[in-house]
């Protein structure tokens, strides 16, 4: 039992800080203005650098979830139409429910790779891999 109990010890040290870190993640809001038939989302650079994840991946993945036209200028986005607060923010929880968080422990603390032709979301916490559908 000695020796279970070293190499236990021995595993633990090896993980990640992050692991035992219990902060709370919180999906950032996104907050936009509409002028005209235009939405600016003002804060979306720091909102996928929240997130951790390459603006022009989140701001795909929302353009094909509403549906509409649009692009990256600065640090905001702009789209074509108008969207609510709350049906943007909608969408970047669903975005963060299928491209954050890990699908094996819960936390946010993962990346895109690619291997191949599949993207996989790599989890640092916990080492898990799981396939994803593209953007």
């Amino acid at each position: 039992m000695d020796d279970y109990e070293k190499l236990l010890e021995r595993a633990i040290e090896q993980l990640p800080p992050e692991v035992f870190e219990t902060k709370r993640f919180e999906v950032p809001k996104a907050y936009s203005v509409i002028q005209g038939n235009r939405t600016f989302i003002q804060n979306f650079r720091e909102v996928a650098d929240a997130l951790n994840r390459d603006p022009q991946h989140l701001l795909k993945f929302l353009l094909r979830e509403l549906g509409t036209a649009g692009n990256l200028e600065g640090g905001r986005a702009i789209l074509q139409g108008k969207f609510t607060h709350f049906l943007i923010n909608e969408r970047i929880a669903d975005y963060v429910n299928k491209f954050v968080i890990c699908h094996e422990c819960n936390r946010p603390d993962t990346r895109i790779i690619r291997e191949g032709r599949i993207s996989l979301l790599k989890c640092e916490a916990c080492g898990a891999k799981a396939p994803l559908k593209n953007v």
